[in-house]
């Protein structure tokens, strides 16, 4: 594996690749208009050469026609030399002319014209005359077609070399672009890949889901670094994890042993087996018999916790919602005696780990009866949405500071307001609830109803068993 360079180099490296291609483009066209530059100067400068050969033709013949007309009519040897002189001008822009052009056969006809015109002298019939200078006047005129002709076929060329260089450069510029963006595809995800790693990494980290994936070998040395410290501190996560689950634990094991022994010393004194109580040692017993209950209620949920901690895998199986609802009330038959709990079930059958779903239902109704307010109903809403099953637990009472929400489901973190049983909160139920629904790939929230002032809904999606 080649191992990449620092991020900086890897971007500058990317930046210069991307660049090459788009310098290629330049070049090429730099070329190409160069050509064009030089082809306009060649045909512009052959345009301007034949028209200026065939105006000195024009002007040649009627030179030509004019002196052989005069020297028909004076016979002198002064006019005479006139139209050789005017014959051999028009010979001259006539050969000119035709090397330009590639016209053989007007060319070759007009010089046979001239060859005859160049007796003149000899000629004594007039109409004889006039055909031969008829004739010559013809070719000019054809010549004159053949320039047009020409100059149209030439421009025609130049157009078709200026679509197919266009062409060309259109080809060209899309394929150079392609490379480039190719090239900037290649170097960014050179970076998206590791930068992925890494949120792979983080989520996992956050959700104690799976095992880490291998290190990076093609990353920049910046990326592959942070990603062994986040290996790291992913085992010392690992390492406290383990620390915390045996300390809740041994702690809530080795706690149950004397609680047990101060509920049965509060017992056997308050059925005063060991001699009567006075009022005062009433009170004060009552205030340690109330201690001991508070303590057994935390040391319940620490275990409860740490069962949670070590289950694993979810265990889907079928179930009854209304006998799951049902049993959880009767369980608070006492608690919610005082008031009325609406259910509304409309998901007869769920899919879920029954232990698991029963802790969100105790832990919610545990919440909303601990929270609520007293003689105001609870709200137990059971349904399906979007192939997901939905728990509302709701109640009425003071509602949940917006600031508070984002911690509200970490471990140990109690609530501000007081309870109405008085008994301080161990601060574990709500994230107990949280990671329940985690563990069954759900989420917990609070959110807003309109009959009810505080809401907590826990989505699971739908499971098979």
């Amino acid at each position: 594996m080649v191992q990449l360079g620092s991020l900086r180099q890897l971007t500058l490296g990317s930046f210069v690749l991307a660049l090459i291609p788009l310098i290629a483009l330049l070049w090429q066209s730099q070329s190409d208009l160069a050509k064009v530059g030089q082809m306009t100067t060649l045909e512009t400068r052959f345009v301007v050469d034949v028209v200026s050969d065939m105006q000195r033709l024009d002007n040649a013949v009627v030179d030509v026609e004019r002196s052989i007309r005069q020297f028909a009519v004076l016979r002198n040897e002064r006019v005479a030399q006139l139209s050789d002189n005017a014959i051999d001008q028009f010979a001259v822009a006539a050969d000119n002319l035709c090397q330009a052009l590639s016209v053989p056969a007007t060319c070759s006809r007009l010089s046979e014209q001239l060859n005859q015109l160049a007796e003149y002298r000899a000629i004594e019939d007039q109409l004889l005359l006039n055909a031969y200078l008829a004739s010559v006047a013809d070719s000019v005129d054809q010549l004159r077609d053949d320039v047009e002709a020409a100059i149209t076929e030439r421009v025609k060329v130049q157009q078709d070399d200026l679509n197919a260089m266009q062409a060309k450069q259109a080809w060209s510029t899309a394929m150079l672009v392609s490379v480039s963006l190719l090239l900037i595809l290649m170097g960014s995800q050179l970076i998206v890949n590791p930068v992925n790693n890494l949120k792979k990494i983080i989520r996992i980290m956050a959700h104690s889901d799976g095992q880490l994936p291998p290190l990076s070998r093609q990353a920049p040395k910046e990326l592959i670094d942070v990603e062994k410290d986040l290996h790291w501190l992913y085992d010392r996560l690992q390492q406290l994890e383990h620390i915390r689950t045996a300390l809740l634990r041994h702690a809530a094991h080795e706690l149950k042993t004397p609680l047990a022994s101060i509920k049965e010393g509060c017992s056997l004194l308050s059925e005063n087996v060991v001699g009567e109580l006075n009022n005062s040692q009433r009170e004060v017993l009552s205030l340690l018999t109330g201690s001991t209950q508070r303590l057994n209620t935390l040391v319940e949920k620490l275990l409860d916790y740490n069962l949670l901690l070590q289950q694993a895998q979810p265990k889907i199986v079928e179930s009854d919602a209304g006998k799951l609802v049902t049993a959880c009330l009767d369980d608070y038959a006492l608690a919610i005696q005082e008031r009325e709990v609406d259910v509304n079930i409309s998901a007869p059958t769920v899919h879920v780990d029954e232990e698991l779903f029963r802790r969100i239902l105790d832990n919610l109704v545990s919440n909303a009866v601990a929270h609520g307010a007293v003689g105001r109903p609870i709200n137990i809403s059971l349904y399906n949405e979007n192939d997901n099953l939905v728990l509302d637990v709701a109640n009425r009472g003071k509602r949940i500071a917006p600031e508070s929400v984002h911690t509200l489901f970490e471990p140990f973190i109690r609530g501000t307001e007081p309870r109405n049983d008085n008994v301080i909160g161990t601060g574990l139920g709500l994230s107990i609830v949280a990671d329940c629904a985690r563990l069954m790939h759900g989420d917990v929230k609070v959110v807003d109803v309109d009959y009810a002032d505080v809401c907590f809904r826990v989505t699971i999606p739908r499971q098979e068993k």
